[in-house]
């Protein structure tokens, strides 16, 4: 093995991989379209890792990152939304093809070491990555390390309850997982839409732009849901105490966040001062391809 680190996001409708030279910077970068099958997936990814190492005259270490996680119960996947890899032994089948050992871990989970290696997470003990689009995930890293749980759900504060509801929050509404009234339901993508403009709203990304314009409605909308964060977020902090959390997904690009969150911690924390740092991503759309890569942690 050389010191160069091969990281894939495995997604339902693209596979991406990057190469990291041993000081971190990309030595290259491709993607190609997810294929349907479970062994049509293996054969892709087989040959992207040895197209990449022949480009490169390197042979590297191999992580990945997928919306699921390897049952520690069974050693097949699971929960994944690319259902063709549910119930599969992915990180050995691929060992096998190309003749080494597969890091596989949670895409939320590789955003977070991605951001706690060298983006807006690095130098801090506790890292707790927060993902925030069409579901609501995270991740937490501590001193480099993914902390993932014996039963690999750490992270997963989309799915508690939403913290101290209001009367015209409750009961709120069924959720995907079986559950009623998860965070995920309040504070996704489509829920901040369908909070905003009703209940045939999917679409958020415009509604910031319709509140600085003066849309008392859209202003509404996201107050009320900057505080169904705080209220989220403050529950992690009670329970983790993170340095920083770091929020990525399509919504982590609303800046008022970076100012609403804060201001209303003090209202939820139970502490006399809050100084857990709420920032902006650093690496965008790349953090999970690359914290797949760091998987593997310098020697």
């Amino acid at each position: 093995m050389t010191d160069h680190r091969i990281g894939i996001d495995l997604g339902g409708t693209k596979i991406e991989i990057v190469v990291l030279a041993p000081d971190g910077t990309e030595a290259l970068r491709h993607r190609v379209p997810t294929p349907s099958g479970y062994q049509e997936t293996l054969a892709a990814l087989a040959t992207l890792v040895r197209d990449a190492e022949a480009r490169l005259k390197v042979t590297a270490t191999v992580g990945i990152g997928i919306p699921g996680v390897i049952s520690p119960a069974t050693g097949r996947v699971k929960n994944a939304n690319s259902i063709a890899l549910n119930g599969h032994t992915l990180d050995t089948d691929l060992g096998a093809l190309l003749g080494r050992e597969i890091r596989v871990e949670n895409d939320a989970n590789c955003f977070a070491l991605s951001e706690a290696t060298d983006g807006a997470g690095a130098g801090h003990g506790v890292v707790f990555g927060v993902i925030l689009g069409t579901g609501c995930g995270g991740g937490i890293v501590a001193n480099g390390r993914v902390h993932r749980g014996p039963n690999r759900v750490a992270g997963e504060w989309g799915h508690m309850p939403l913290p101290w509801p209001r009367l015209s929050e409750v009961p709120g509404v069924p959720c995907w997982c079986g559950q009623w009234g998860c965070l995920e339901t309040y504070v996704a993508g489509p829920s901040l839409a369908r909070d905003c403009d009703g209940p045939g709203a999917h679409d958020a990304s415009g509604i910031p732009a319709r509140a600085a314009a003066g849309e008392v409605k859209a202003q509404q909308a996201l107050a009320r849901h900057a505080d169904r964060l705080a209220r989220g977020l403050t529950q992690v902090i009670n329970i983790l105490d993170p340095d920083v959390i770091v929020l990525g997904g399509g919504l982590s690009n609303m800046d008022h966040l970076y100012t609403a969150i804060p201001e209303r911690l003090m209202r939820y924390v139970f502490s006399d001062a809050v100084t857990t740092r709420i920032v902006k991503n650093q690496h965008g759309d790349s953090s999970g391809v690359r914290g797949a890569a760091w998987l593997w942690p310098a020697s």
